[in-house]
């Protein structure tokens, strides 16, 4: 589903990602985990062209990723979902105009269709009685949930998760964790970049340990976490991150 082939990307001076490679299969859970600064959050952003990188290939879903490329990035924007550490609702719209914004504007659904979409996602994330609620009615782990039934919505292939839990209180996180957990074991394509560690133990099929701007180890959860190959993730692991 997506191939990340020697990616660099710099911002200025400051080189962020050195040479990125990674092979995402269809219908496996990616958890990218590092230390702030290691490049976890700018990769993600670049496989959905929120930045553009300066070497290397992405292809999504069979597709070159190219900002230059207005029909390809459109093209990325149907099939790949994003969900925020920040929520991004609409605070004047209620939970399934947020919804069926995207459903009525961009991919000109009726009304009734998209409001029948709307109301099967968010049934999907535990929301079905939130409706016609507003954001600020709505609690931390809440909003983040209608975040990820916006992205469901739109039925993509590919689902991109950039700490969405990090802002969040335990019990919160919790809530958001499960949705995901329901999504991944119904075979949703995934990739999210985390510092909870135990969930990316329990439920990713592949942990992407970044460190340097680098994919400095990679492969199942037991093998990352019983048997880590650098004393850099080593180091990691044991400093409880």
């Amino acid at each position: 589903m997506i191939v990340v082939d020697n990616v660099s990307k710099s911002f200025g001076p400051l080189q962020v990602l050195h040479g990125v490679s990674l092979t995402i299969e269809r219908g496996t859970m990616v958890a990218i985990v590092g230390r702030s600064g290691s490049g976890k959050s700018t990769l993600l952003r670049c496989m959905n062209a929120l930045e553009e990188i300066n070497g290397g290939t992405i292809q999504v879903c069979g597709n070159r990723v190219a900002m230059e490329d207005r029909a390809s990035v459109k093209r990325l924007r149907s099939e790949v979902g994003m969900v925020f550490q920040s929520y991004n609702l609409f605070p004047h719209l209620t939970v399934l105009r947020n919804i069926t914004l995207a459903l009525t504007v961009v991919q000109k659904k009726s009304r009734a269709d998209a409001d029948a979409i709307a109301h099967k996602v968010l049934g999907l994330v535990g929301l079905a009685d939130k409706a016609e609620a507003y954001p600020e009615q709505l609690s931390g782990g809440q909003a983040q949930r209608v975040a990820i039934a916006r992205s469901l919505a739109l039925s993509p292939k590919v689902l991109l998760f950039d700490e969405v839990t990090s802002a969040l209180d335990p019990e919160l996180t919790g809530e958001v964790l499960k949705v995901m957990e329901d999504l991944a074991r119904d075979g949703m394509t995934m990739v999210l970049v985390t510092h909870e560690m135990a969930f990316a133990r329990r439920v990713a099929d592949i942990v992407v340990f970044m460190h340097q701007g680098k994919v400095w180890e990679a492969g199942p959860p037991a093998e990352i976490f019983a048997d880590p190959k650098t004393p850099e993730l080593r180091q990691f692991l044991s400093s409880g991150l």
